[in-house]
């Protein structure tokens, strides 16, 4: 029902959406003295912001073709690694540098792909060999590639540090910190050679209890059954997933805009100031963020149901009840791993002290490989994006994983 509400509002919306879009281009091909008129400048802006206001579910390239490498540009190529029906191992490629820390990238499934922390990919890059797990979009994949749960995302992270092998470092952005963490607890409990040699886990949700927030009040306030019946959807006949039971990507965009609405329509409001003043410089910056914010994936609904009850209701992995497959999950038994958490002092997502819940599950690991960084400053997305990330928080990540390095790296997989 919610599925169809959506598209049937999609489709009505659909001819306002293309009017727009050739008003808009109609008038950017007058003449230069009309173009420059008052009237026109304010229409065309009107026009330009009703044509992209809408989500879609088209997969935003990353767009990473260079970085700077000690002062030099060097060229990146996207390979993948290997591939299941619900992600890609991707490897950003540099084949002039070599002997760089590897470290594998693990984004959240939250409505988003992973191209949104595309900057943190990029930073990375300058100074790491990286690999990313890019979720594909649960809407594209057949039904009969059967279910996608927290047991699978688990599986999806210990496939990929065992492939990539000994000395690998994994850093785990937002949402998939606990899933990261069991991951990492499964192979220090098999004694597992592809133990990483470090973990961070940036502003994930690890014990939810302390320093609650709207978010976390959200998810405790209503029974599982609640949202199973309120946010869950199943895929319509015209799709690939067809009959696949889903958590809509519109719906989780709807959900973070609803948080600060009063930022989104001073941005949109900031945008029409600029295309009115013909500043494409800083239109352009504003019109690629939405346009990145606004591709949504749909996320598998089991996925989804067992983070909110197991992480978000009753807080398996906090409490010591967490397991991946009938098979206990004890974070204790990381020994050999050293741990980073990273927070923002203004996260209203995953609050202060949340993250930092992982060093007192983390018994095994001794006090000088546990460290904690607190960033002054910013919200969610400022401790993995933004100039706060590039300046305070990735020194910190970097020489983290410098010190946590083996004598002699183990070559990456072809």
């Amino acid at each position: 029902m919610l599925y169809t509400a959506y598209e049937m509002n999609r489709r009505a919306g659909a001819p306002v959406v293309a009017a727009s879009e050739l008003t808009a281009r109609a008038l950017h091909a007058l003449p230069a003295p009309l173009a420059r008129t008052p009237g026109v400048r304010h229409l065309r802006a009107a026009c330009e912001i009703v044509a992209k206001a809408r989500p879609t579910h088209d997969r935003p390239a990353y767009g990473i073709e260079t970085v700077r490498v000690d002062g030099q540009s060097v060229d990146v190529f996207e390979r993948p690694a290997t591939t299941t029906p619900f992600a890609t191992l991707l490897h950003f490629a540099k084949p002039s540098v070599h002997g760089q820390p590897r470290v594998l990238v693990v984004g959240p499934m939250s409505g988003h792909f992973t191209t949104l922390i595309r900057p943190t990919i990029t930073t990375l890059l300058s100074d790491h060999d990286v690999y990313v797990i890019d979720w594909h979009n649960a809407r594209d994949i057949p039904a009969d590639q059967g279910k996608f749960g927290l047991d699978e995302y688990i599986e999806h992270v210990v496939e990929a540090l065992r492939h990539l092998g000994p000395d690998t470092h994994v850093v785990a952005v937002c949402q998939p910190a606990v899933p990261v963490l069991a991951a990492v607890a499964l192979l220090a409990a098999a004694d597992d050679p592809a133990q990483p040699s470090s973990v961070t886990l940036m502003a994930g949700p690890v014990d939810t209890r302390v320093n609650p927030n709207r978010v976390n009040t959200a998810a405790e306030t209503k029974p599982l059954s609640f949202f199973e019946k309120r946010l869950i959807s199943t895929v319509p006949a015209r799709y690939p997933g067809a009959g696949r039971r889903v958590y809509p990507g519109v719906v989780q965009l709807t959900a973070f805009m609803s948080m600060n609405p009063k930022r989104h329509l001073t941005a949109h409001a900031r945008l029409y100031r600029e295309l009115v003043a013909g500043n494409e410089v800083g239109a352009a910056a504003i019109r690629d963020f939405y346009d990145e914010y606004g591709a949504v994936m749909d996320v598998p609904a089991d996925f989804y149901l067992e983070t909110v009850g197991r992480i978000f209701q009753e807080h398996h992995m906090a409490t010591g009840r967490f397991t991946w497959r009938g098979q206990h999950v004890d974070p204790g038994a990381i020994r050999r791993t050293a741990l980073l958490t990273v927070e923002g002092a203004r996260d209203d997502i995953c609050s202060p002290g949340q993250t930092l819940a992982a060093h007192d599950l983390c018994t095994g690991i001794p006090a000088e490989r546990k460290h904690h960084h607190l960033q002054s400053g910013v919200g969610h997305y400022g401790v993995f994006s933004g100039s706060r990330w590039e300046a305070e928080v990735y020194p910190v990540l970097r020489s983290f994983i410098e010190a946590s390095r083996v004598e002699e790296p183990v070559a990456a997989p072809a």
